[in-house]
This record gives C-alpha cells, structure tokens and sequence, in this order.
C-alpha cells in the first residue's frame, strides 16, 4: 500500500512541477517583426489576426495563411476585421479545413509546401505556442518555424497564480500539451 501512495504522490508531484514549467517557459512577446517565407496565424483571437496582418502588411514575409477560419467567413471580411492593405488582398489566403491545432498544422503543411517555402512565423497566444510548435515541427521538420506569440485579451499571465480562473485556463492547455505531447510522439513512431 505505502508503494501505491508513494507512487500516486510521485506522479502528482511530477505533474504539478511540470504544470509550473510549462507556464514559467510560455514565451514572451516580441518586440520585433522577424522575417521568414510565410506566416500562419492560428484563429482564435482578434489580436493574433490583427498581429499577423501588420506584419504582412509590413513585408516581414511574402504570404499569409490564415488558418482555421470560419466556412461563412470571407477573404473581405477578414480584411476588413484585420485591417488589412494591398499586400493581404494579393497575398493572404483563407484555410477553412483546420478545427483545432492538429488541423492547423495539416493545413499549413500543404500550404508551405505548394509555395515551396523554408521558412514560417507562426504567430498565436503565448499559452498556445508550445502545442502550436509541437504539431507544427512535427509535420514539418525540415522548415525553420519561428514562433511570434500575442497576448490575448482576457488572458492576463502576470500573477495567473492569483486568479483561479486563469488557473485553470493554463491547466486546460497544459492537458492539451500533454495529450499532443503522446500523440504526435506515436504519429512519428
């Protein structure tokens, strides 16, 4: 019995240290607009969109994948939501067959293939970009992915410790990381 709980203690140790890793490593926004081929944005938050638009817009790379979009969501609403220019009309392009971040990555694996591009900024939130690159390096380990991750509204990280429903919004993607974590290990076996 004093095996079993040891071994049941042991495990929930091993998995709350790992929980503090996984926040404590979440990257930090960037102060500057990194160059590659293409750039992906994963929908789900207005920031990432807007984000990724100006960035575009900016030349830091020569197209836009935004992946995981709405099937009733246009290109012009996109744009007109993003506030995107010249450069997103000729070079941005819509992916609607993404639904989760394993999807993204799929969608973007083709998308970088037919440009023939070496090269991705992937831009996301912070708490997102660990599972984000996860998926991403798997399917794609021959392309250079440079992480770009946005804030998000609502989702403030200094002193998450202090908010529960913080809490367990970082708990809900540590699960999540864990799960790709497995899954993308068997995928490659």
């Amino acid at each position: 019995m004093r095996v079993f709980l040891s071994v049941i203690i042991a495990a929930l140790l091993a998995y709350g240290i790992g929980f503090l890793l996984f926040v404590s490593n979440l990257p930090p926004e960037l102060a500057t607009h990194p160059k590659a081929d293409g750039i992906v944005v994963l929908t789900g938050g207005d920031e990432r969109l807007e984000t990724a638009v100006a960035m575009l817009e900016g030349g830091a790379a020569k197209r836009l994948l935004v992946s995981g979009t709405a099937i009733s969501v246009t290109k012009e609403t996109v744009g007109k939501i993003s506030g995107g220019g010249q450069r997103f009309d000729c070079c941005a392009d819509i992916g609607y067959a993404a639904e989760d971040t394993h999807g993204n990555a799929e969608e973007a694996t083709t998308w970088t293939r037919e440009n023939k591009f070496n090269s991705l900024i992937i831009v996301t939130g912070r708490h997102h970009m660990p599972r984000a690159l996860r998926e991403f390096s798997t399917r794609m380990p021959d392309i250079t992915l440079i992480p770009y991750p946005v804030d998000q509204s609502g989702v403030d990280l200094g002193g998450w410790w202090q908010r529960p429903r913080t809490v367990q919004f970082l708990h809900r993607e540590y699960v999540k990381y864990l799960a790709s974590l497995v899954t993308t290990r068997l995928a490659s076996v």
